[in-house]
């Protein structure tokens, strides 16, 4: 079982995608990209480091909710998790992106 990566264009025309476990679950989060080759190496950029624990940023968020954001190597931000309520649940979604993403398969949506 892995994941998908959906890559789809937003209101403003650029590219994004989301990557989703296999319950279909969003896990992960990217910005916006101008073009598709940009989004692609994204995904690239997110299969390549998603193993790694190094590279994911824990966070707590003002409202007092816990999220992550996963940083390339040259510590720029890949991909942006949801806001959860737990810093367990937090942990779960790292555990999950750490599955899925590696294998995802690359869906256009």
């Amino acid at each position: 079982m892995s994941g998908t990566f959906e890559v789809y264009q937003d209101k403003a025309d650029e590219f994004r995608f989301r990557l989703n476990a296999s319950n279909g679950q969003t896990i992960l989060a990217s910005e916006g990209y101008k073009d598709r080759a940009g989004c692609n190496n994204g995904i690239q950029s997110v299969k390549n480091n998603a193993t790694e624990d190094s590279r994911y940023e824990r966070k707590q968020t003002s409202a007092g909710k816990f999220m992550f954001n996963l940083k390339a190597a040259n510590h720029q931000i890949i991909g942006t998790s949801q806001s959860y309520e737990s810093a367990a649940s937090r942990d779960k979604g790292i555990e999950s992106v750490k599955k899925h993403a590696p294998d995802a398969k690359v869906l256009e949506v």
